[in-house]
């Protein structure tokens, strides 16, 4: 499924339909009467959102959608049918912007949760709703209430609980893939990732969730590279890990470089808890890596940890300080499965 995180979507609420003026004409009623029904009410455009997505493909095949409008009014004190509502179904995480693409108009962050995002006209009144006692015979009736139109943006924002950082490079896919189910592209290029991963990883009895997203250069705010465009998925983030490249010529550069971008960037971006880690440190020597590891701790003024994604040397390390950033609400508990060989151990029981 490819992925997308930015749709543009026209909708439109449904019309009220509109009083219907008639009589009763029946020959045993002496004096009739008016009968006229009132017409439907136009239906709604709903947003909701959902489990089981997390991309906004489905928006790129359709971007209209309009309600049903309301049934007119019929005589015999007939009122006309509603119209049929409409749901968009969204992921978890969706914001819902106006058309300026600045203006939120609604944040979907739980499954189930529904917003109301054009109401539908009211359906007018029949010449029967008009009846008085100084006026027996109204031949008149309301038009139903107009629909609502409106273009809408709809962008996505990965709902994770911690968020990698880096260059190009860096060693954030090979992180990922070392540390949980997610199978992203590695290679030895840079820009290997062109959309964001999500991998759950677990350490210490507790599970969260990770999001992998392309890699940032210099000048990525200013459309550079792929840009800055992906840095939307880690704003919802409770701590950033930073890894820097432990074979750059120039560490301290690569770190102020993404520092950089995450100020221009703005959303307390720069301001949230990060985790600086030297990664690939299987790849230097003990002198490289002494050279590498106090030219970094002068640039970051912290703590800066040191870590091989291949390896896995130092990546247990990594994740207790990430998950110690994250509140104990965002977590989930560890699923822990025992085998039949560790029941077996535990019980000491004999097996043919």
């Amino acid at each position: 499924m490819k992925f997308l995180d930015l749709a543009k979507v026209y909708i439109r609420s449904g019309g009220g339909g509109g009083g219907c003026v008639s009589f009763r004409r029946e020959a045993h009623v002496e004096f009739g009467g008016p009968n006229g029904g009132d017409g439907g009410r136009g239906g709604d455009v709903w947003a909701e959102g959902v489990d089981g997505l997390n991309t906004l493909i489905d928006f790129r095949y359709q971007q209209h959608f309009f309600a049903k409008n309301g049934q007119a009014g019929m005589g015999s004190q007939r009122t006309g049918h509603d119209g049929d509502d409409i749901v968009l179904r969204l992921p978890v995480g969706c914001e819902i912007l106006d058309e300026d693409e600045e203006t939120v108009i609604a944040d979907i962050t739980e499954v189930g949760q529904r917003v109301l995002l054009a109401k539908g006209g009211n359906g007018g009144f029949g010449n029967l709703h008009f009846k008085s006692p100084t006026n027996r015979a109204p031949r008149r009736a309301n038009p139903g209430q107009e629909w609502v139109e409106r273009t809408l943006w709809l962008r996505l924002k990965l709902i994770a609980d911690a968020g990698l950082l880096g260059m190009p490079n860096a060693g954030k896919s090979t992180f990922l893939a070392a540390t949980s189910n997610a199978r992203p592209k590695i290679a030895d290029y840079p820009f290997t990732t062109l959309h964001p991963n999500l991998g759950v990883v677990g350490v210490d009895n507790a599970e969260f969730v990770i999001a992998d997203i392309p890699g940032l250069i210099a000048g990525a705010s200013e459309g550079r590279g792929i840009g800055d465009r992906f840095l939307g998925h880690v704003e919802r983030c409770a701590v950033l890990l930073h890894l820097v490249d432990g074979t750059s010529e120039d560490v301290a550069q690569d770190y102020r470089v993404i520092i950089n971008e995450l100020e221009k960037y703005g959303g307390y971006l720069a301001e949230k808890p990060r985790v600086t880690v030297l990664n690939k440190i299987d790849a230097l020597t003990d002198a490289q890596r002494g050279e590498k590891y106090a030219d970094l701790l002068a640039a970051v003024d912290g703590p800066v940890m040191q870590m091989s994604g291949v390896s896995r040397k130092g990546v247990v390390d990594v994740l207790r300080a990430v998950r110690a950033e994250i509140t104990d609400d965002r977590l989930r508990a560890k699923k822990e499965q025992e085998t039949d060989q560790e029941i077996d151990e535990e019980a000491g029981s004999w097996r043919p």
